[in-house]
């Protein structure tokens, strides 16, 4: 952790603490079952001041994933978006990494956590670009894992839990063992799913295509805002089963996230794509993307809020 952020406040269950004194008990449920559920929101620094990138679109997506494991948010939609825009302030931040999470407290240690308190809390930290500045550009070697993503009806990839990101260590850790930055994960089917933590575009003779939502995948908010930007510019999204052989075949790779953000992939298990850098297209696409978060300008889908 960044020191400095450590010298600022996190929102607890409606309360503003300090960083150092925002605590939880060693026996909470969290700790021993892995129930809890987050985002991850960026605020640029744009020519308009801090804004945060599609932040309704990521509370949803909050109150979706705790829906599927049965846990009810003790706050509104409307109260933890403010509450996020507030922790900006509050911090003084002009941009930042939003982190709302919500987790099962202290109570009883059984598998069954209907009697541990619902706790709620937003952190919000200093954060550059999550796989190098220099990967916007050059791109980013990768493997195929050896890991899968869940198996239907084993884990809802769909909901952005704690326990989930058990199965993205293994891939990412592997990955970086191996020499690699990140590893594209398979789903039960030997279909392509997506990364540790990012979703995954391949264009193809001019085409775009990416994992449907039954490829195990976590449905990404900038893989939505990609579908919008390459829609305006009349590419074709495709949603469809990819078999790993496609990437290595792909005029480009590219990964989404809110970490990743718009990041070439150069090679897959040491195969270049491409000329080995990042594409025409992807270049195109992130062009905009960038140019919308960076300068708040040009956002004709409304997607920033403003921290006035």
């Amino acid at each position: 952790m960044n020191p400095q952020d450590e010298k600022g406040k996190i929102w607890l269950n409606g309360q503003f603490v300090d960083w150092m004194n925002a605590k939880i008990h060693i026996m909470s449920h969290v700790v021993h079952y892995g129930t809890s559920f987050f985002e991850g929101i960026r605020c640029y620094e744009t020519r308009k001041g801090p804004a945060i990138f599609r932040l309704t679109e990521h509370i949803k997506r909050f109150f979706d994933s705790a829906k599927i494991y049965r846990l009810e948010i003790p706050f509104s939609q409307q109260q933890l978006e403010q509450a996020c825009v507030d922790i900006i302030k509050i911090n003084e931040l002009q941009s930042a990494y939003i982190r709302p999470f919500v987790f099962r407290g202290y109570g009883s240690l059984g598998v069954d956590p209907s009697s541990c308190p619902i706790e709620t809390a937003i952190a919000v930290m200093s954060w550059g670009k999550y796989l190098g500045e220099e990967a916007l550009k050059n791109g980013v070697n990768v493997k195929i894992s050896t890991w899968f993503r869940m198996h239907p009806n084993t884990f809802p990839s769909l909901a952005k839990a704690g326990g989930n990101y058990m199965n993205s260590q293994l891939i990412k850790l592997e990955a970086l063992a191996d020499g690699y930055v990140e590893g594209i994960a398979l789903n039960s089917r030997g279909m392509v799913s997506e990364g540790s933590g990012e979703n995954i575009f391949v264009i193809r003779e001019g085409k775009i295509f990416t994992p449907s939502i039954s490829s195990s995948i976590l449905p990404g908010i900038t893989r939505d805002s990609v579908f919008k930007i390459a829609q305006q510019f009349g590419y074709d999204v495709i949603e469809t089963e990819i078999p790993r052989e496609m990437l290595y075949i792909a005029d480009e790779l590219f990964f989404t996230g809110t970490a990743a953000e718009i990041t070439p992939i150069r090679s897959v298990d040491k195969i270049v794509i491409g000329k080995g850098s990042r594409g025409p297209i992807t270049e195109r696409i992130q062009q905009k993307f960038f140019k919308i978060l960076e300068t708040g300008e040009d956002d004709g889908y409304n997607w920033l809020t403003f921290v006035e």
